[in-house]
């Protein structure tokens, strides 16, 4: 596809595609935290507790980079 690999179109979705996806999750949080009325501790509570799978997959790319993986 366009003279790309495999390899390299599943990299780019991987990074920026699923990257895109995270950032859509956030608002996501961010719109149930407002119409659940649920203030600043709650909306904090929700960000952190929701958001921590996220930051698993951001240490893993992180991690292989660093390892140079």
């Amino acid at each position: 596809m366009f003279g790309l690999s495999e390899e390299q179109v599943a990299a780019f979705g991987m990074t920026f595609g699923v990257g895109a996806f995270m950032l859509y999750m956030l608002f996501i949080i961010g719109e149930l935290a407002w119409k659940a009325r649920a203030g600043r501790m709650g909306t904090a509570i929700l960000f952190f507790v929701l958001s921590f799978g996220m930051l698993g997959f951001v240490a893993k790319f992180i991690i292989q980079k660093f390892w140079g993986m």
